[in-house]
């Protein structure tokens, strides 16, 4: 079964740094998996710094993008590295073409992207590659390890959501889409009208607690969030 990672960059690049245990126990526990899996790359700060530093200087939202999906296609490479590492057959190389990454998808265990194009997030560059291969489920890999109903980190009483459907998610997403590089939401407008379009079960964990990780690729129970 083909199954979605979409791995944050706050998970890559927690401190600014690649978190080297982390992107070493992802690539075991792709290897130890007998699913076969798609994996997208965000840019997380790196590419908030970037995308910032652009604006800054006079660029547009055009250009912030483009140096957003730069950094990106960097993280991609980095978890291609830890998987070819761990002895996993990948495609080789950051692939940038949805088309491609479905032909790819058939004879290697992993293909892995970054962003693509301007003013498309990595959320909703996920949804489109587990689309074009024909995956029904995606994980999101992040900072956060679960869907609340608000910020937790500055709101206490925040309302964690075990399992909601996809009007729930396109609700919360409405309020905090931006469409700008780099900016925090939960998961972008599109990306939530996209997997409600394919009935694409998202499944939200945090990149520090990799039991709920594994258990979500592997269809177990987690502490995260469920949306189906």
């Amino acid at each position: 079964m083909h199954i979605i990672l979409s791995v944050g960059g706050s998970a890559i690049n927690p401190n600014g740094e690649p978190d080297l245990n982390f992107l070493k126990t992802m690539a075991q526990i792709i290897k130890k998996s007998k699913n076969s899996f798609g994996i997208l790359t965000g840019g997380g700060s790196l590419a908030r710094v970037h995308a910032n530093t652009v604006r800054k200087l006079g660029g547009s939202e055009y250009e912030a993008d483009q140096i957003a999906i730069a950094s990106t296609r960097q993280n991609a490479q980095l978890m291609i590295a830890a998987l070819k590492g761990a002895g996993v057959k990948t495609c080789g190389n950051v692939l940038t073409s949805f088309d491609n990454a479905a032909e790819h998808a058939t004879e290697n265990k992993v293909v892995v992207m970054g962003g693509t194009i301007p003013g498309i997030t990595t959320d909703a560059d996920a949804v489109l590659l587990a689309e074009a291969i024909g995956a029904k489920k995606l994980v999101n890999i992040s900072n956060v390890d679960a869907i609340y109903d608000s910020d937790p980190r500055k709101n206490p009483k925040a309302k964690k959501y075990t399992i909601m459907d996809y009007d729930q998610l396109n609700k919360l997403a409405a309020e905090s889409d931006t469409r700008k590089a780099g900016m925090h939401f939960v998961f972008d407008m599109l990306a939530c009208k996209l997997i409600a379009r394919s009935g694409i079960e998202t499944h939200f964990v945090s990149g520090n607690k990799m039991n709920d990780v594994t258990n979500a690729i592997e269809g177990k129970k987690h502490s995260g969030t469920i949306v189906k």
